[in-house]
Protein backbone atom coordinates (compact mmCIF):
# COMPACT_ATOMS: atom_id res chain seq x y z
CA UNK A 1 0.00 0.00 0.00
CA UNK A 2 2.81 2.41 0.83
CA UNK A 3 4.69 1.86 -2.44
CA UNK A 4 1.62 2.06 -4.68
CA UNK A 5 -0.27 4.89 -2.97
CA UNK A 6 1.07 6.60 0.14
CA UNK A 7 4.58 7.10 -1.23
CA UNK A 8 3.16 9.21 -4.08
CA UNK A 9 0.91 11.16 -1.70
CA UNK A 10 3.87 11.92 0.58
CA UNK A 11 5.96 12.92 -2.46
CA UNK A 12 3.34 15.45 -3.55
CA UNK A 13 2.90 16.91 -0.08
CA UNK A 14 6.59 17.17 0.80
CA UNK A 15 7.67 18.34 -2.68
CA UNK A 16 5.00 21.07 -2.62
CA UNK A 17 5.98 22.22 0.88
CA UNK A 18 9.67 22.04 -0.01
CA UNK A 19 9.24 24.06 -3.20
CA UNK A 20 7.22 26.76 -1.43
CA UNK A 21 9.74 26.92 1.42
CA UNK A 22 12.73 27.01 -0.95
CA UNK A 23 11.16 29.32 -3.54
CA UNK A 24 13.08 32.44 -2.39
CA UNK A 25 16.35 30.49 -2.85
CA UNK A 26 15.05 29.05 -6.13
CA UNK A 27 14.28 32.54 -7.40
CA UNK A 28 17.59 33.99 -6.22
CA UNK A 29 19.65 31.24 -7.85
CA UNK A 30 17.61 31.54 -11.05
CA UNK A 31 18.26 35.30 -11.25
CA UNK A 32 22.01 34.91 -10.71
CA UNK A 33 22.22 32.15 -13.32
CA UNK A 34 20.13 34.15 -15.79
CA UNK A 35 22.61 37.01 -15.53
CA UNK A 36 25.81 34.94 -15.43
CA UNK A 37 24.81 32.26 -17.97
CA UNK A 38 23.41 34.56 -20.67
CA UNK A 39 19.83 33.62 -19.87
CA UNK A 40 20.47 29.89 -19.46
CA UNK A 41 19.08 28.95 -16.04
CA UNK A 42 18.19 25.27 -16.24
CA UNK A 43 19.91 22.11 -17.39
CA UNK A 44 17.43 19.59 -18.78
CA UNK A 45 18.81 16.21 -19.73
CA UNK A 46 17.16 12.92 -20.75
CA UNK A 47 17.41 10.21 -18.09
CA UNK A 48 15.80 6.78 -17.71
CA UNK A 49 13.06 6.61 -15.12
CA UNK A 50 10.88 3.81 -13.81
CA UNK A 51 10.79 0.85 -16.22
CA UNK A 52 13.45 2.72 -18.25
CA UNK A 53 10.95 5.32 -19.52
CA UNK A 54 12.90 8.40 -20.61
CA UNK A 55 12.16 11.78 -19.04
CA UNK A 56 14.03 15.07 -18.72
CA UNK A 57 15.60 15.77 -15.35
CA UNK A 58 15.61 19.45 -14.36
CA UNK A 59 18.59 20.98 -12.56
CA UNK A 60 20.08 24.44 -12.23
CA UNK A 61 22.78 24.93 -14.87
CA UNK A 62 26.09 24.83 -13.01
CA UNK A 63 28.39 24.39 -16.02
CA UNK A 64 29.16 26.49 -19.07
CA UNK A 65 29.19 25.17 -22.64
CA UNK A 66 32.87 25.71 -23.45
CA UNK A 67 34.30 23.39 -26.11
CA UNK A 68 37.74 22.28 -27.21
CA UNK A 69 39.38 22.85 -30.61
CA UNK A 70 37.44 19.90 -32.05
CA UNK A 71 34.10 21.31 -30.99
CA UNK A 72 33.66 18.80 -28.17
CA UNK A 73 32.51 19.91 -24.73
CA UNK A 74 35.33 20.21 -22.22
CA UNK A 75 35.39 17.75 -19.26
CA UNK A 76 32.92 18.40 -16.45
CA UNK A 77 35.50 19.75 -14.01
CA UNK A 78 36.68 22.35 -16.54
CA UNK A 79 33.18 23.67 -17.20
CA UNK A 80 31.84 24.11 -13.67
CA UNK A 81 31.49 27.83 -12.98
CA UNK A 82 32.40 29.51 -9.71
CA UNK A 83 28.73 30.01 -8.83
CA UNK A 84 27.97 26.54 -10.18
CA UNK A 85 30.46 25.07 -7.74
CA UNK A 86 28.76 26.99 -4.92
CA UNK A 87 25.28 25.67 -5.70
CA UNK A 88 26.67 22.14 -6.07
CA UNK A 89 28.43 22.44 -2.70
CA UNK A 90 25.11 23.11 -0.98
CA UNK A 91 23.04 20.89 -3.33
CA UNK A 92 21.05 23.91 -4.50
CA UNK A 93 21.31 22.67 -8.09
CA UNK A 94 18.95 19.84 -7.12
CA UNK A 95 16.04 22.11 -6.08
CA UNK A 96 14.35 22.13 -9.55
CA UNK A 97 14.01 18.34 -9.33
CA UNK A 98 11.13 18.97 -6.94
CA UNK A 99 9.26 19.86 -10.14
CA UNK A 100 10.16 16.42 -11.53
CA UNK A 101 8.64 14.92 -8.38
CA UNK A 102 5.44 16.92 -8.80
CA UNK A 103 5.31 15.85 -12.47
CA UNK A 104 5.55 12.21 -11.29
CA UNK A 105 8.81 11.61 -13.19
CA UNK A 106 10.68 11.11 -9.93
CA UNK A 107 10.22 10.43 -6.24
CA UNK A 108 11.89 12.17 -3.33
CA UNK A 109 13.69 8.90 -2.56
CA UNK A 110 14.90 6.35 -5.08
CA UNK A 111 17.92 5.36 -7.19
CA UNK A 112 19.49 8.41 -8.82
CA UNK A 113 18.64 8.78 -12.54
CA UNK A 114 21.81 8.13 -14.53
CA UNK A 115 22.71 8.53 -18.20
CA UNK A 116 20.61 6.96 -20.94
CA UNK A 117 23.74 5.52 -22.58
CA UNK A 118 24.28 3.31 -19.51
CA UNK A 119 21.09 1.32 -20.15
CA UNK A 120 22.65 -1.35 -22.44
CA UNK A 121 25.54 -1.78 -19.99
CA UNK A 122 23.55 -2.96 -16.97
CA UNK A 123 23.46 -6.65 -16.15
CA UNK A 124 20.21 -8.33 -15.12
CA UNK A 125 20.77 -7.59 -11.44
CA UNK A 126 21.58 -3.93 -12.00
CA UNK A 127 18.55 -3.42 -14.25
CA UNK A 128 16.36 -3.91 -11.18
CA UNK A 129 17.21 -0.35 -10.07
CA UNK A 130 14.69 0.80 -12.68
CA UNK A 131 11.79 -1.03 -11.05
CA UNK A 132 11.38 2.04 -8.82
CA UNK A 133 11.06 5.70 -9.70
CA UNK A 134 14.38 7.54 -9.58
CA UNK A 135 14.86 9.85 -6.62
CA UNK A 136 16.40 13.18 -5.67
CA UNK A 137 18.23 11.25 -2.98
CA UNK A 138 18.67 7.57 -2.33
CA UNK A 139 20.23 4.78 -0.30
CA UNK A 140 23.48 4.98 -2.30
CA UNK A 141 23.68 8.76 -1.82
CA UNK A 142 23.64 8.47 1.98
CA UNK A 143 26.08 5.54 1.94
CA UNK A 144 29.05 6.90 0.06
CA UNK A 145 27.70 8.56 -3.07
CA UNK A 146 30.69 8.96 -5.44
CA UNK A 147 33.20 7.53 -2.95
CA UNK A 148 32.00 3.99 -3.75
CA UNK A 149 32.32 1.88 -6.89
CA UNK A 150 29.61 1.66 -9.52
CA UNK A 151 28.99 -1.98 -8.59
CA UNK A 152 28.51 -1.14 -4.91
CA UNK A 153 26.27 1.79 -5.81
CA UNK A 154 24.05 -0.47 -7.90
CA UNK A 155 23.93 -3.04 -5.10
CA UNK A 156 22.66 -0.33 -2.77
CA UNK A 157 20.12 0.82 -5.39
CA UNK A 158 18.72 -2.68 -5.83
CA UNK A 159 18.66 -3.20 -2.06
CA UNK A 160 16.49 -0.08 -1.80
CA UNK A 161 14.13 -1.26 -4.54
CA UNK A 162 13.59 -4.52 -2.67
CA UNK A 163 13.24 -2.88 0.74
CA UNK A 164 11.16 0.22 0.08
CA UNK A 165 9.12 1.31 3.08
CA UNK A 166 8.05 4.44 4.91
CA UNK A 167 10.70 3.96 7.60
CA UNK A 168 13.45 3.41 5.01
CA UNK A 169 12.45 6.56 3.09
CA UNK A 170 12.25 8.59 6.30
CA UNK A 171 15.72 7.40 7.33
CA UNK A 172 17.16 8.35 3.92
CA UNK A 173 15.55 11.80 3.99
CA UNK A 174 16.85 12.52 7.50
CA UNK A 175 20.35 11.32 6.60
CA UNK A 176 20.25 13.47 3.47
CA UNK A 177 19.32 16.57 5.48
CA UNK A 178 22.18 15.79 7.87
CA UNK A 179 24.68 15.41 5.04
CA UNK A 180 23.56 18.64 3.36
CA UNK A 181 23.62 20.56 6.65
CA UNK A 182 27.10 19.34 7.56
CA UNK A 183 28.30 19.34 3.91
CA UNK A 184 29.32 15.69 4.08
CA UNK A 185 30.22 14.94 0.47
CA UNK A 186 27.30 16.87 -0.98
CA UNK A 187 29.53 18.60 -3.50
CA UNK A 188 30.18 15.33 -5.32
CA UNK A 189 28.08 15.57 -8.45
CA UNK A 190 26.70 12.44 -10.10
CA UNK A 191 28.83 13.27 -13.13
CA UNK A 192 31.65 15.45 -11.82
CA UNK A 193 33.71 13.01 -9.78
CA UNK A 194 32.50 9.58 -10.91
CA UNK A 195 34.31 7.65 -13.61
CA UNK A 196 32.26 6.70 -16.65
CA UNK A 197 30.38 3.43 -16.19
CA UNK A 198 31.55 0.94 -18.81
CA UNK A 199 29.68 -2.13 -17.65
CA UNK A 200 30.23 -5.01 -15.24
CA UNK A 201 31.98 -8.13 -16.53
CA UNK A 202 30.04 -10.61 -14.39
CA UNK A 203 26.28 -10.92 -14.04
Amino acid sequence: MYIHFFKRVIDIILASIGFIFLFPIFLGVAIVLFISNNGKVFFCHPRPGQHEAIFKVIKFKSMNDKKDANGELLPFHLRVTKFGNFIRKYSLDEIPQLLNVLKNDMSLVGPRPLLVEYLPLYNDFQKQRHLAKPGITGWAQVNGRNAISWEHKFELDVWYVKNRSFTTDLKIILLTVKKVFFKEGVNSSDNLNMTTFTGTKTN
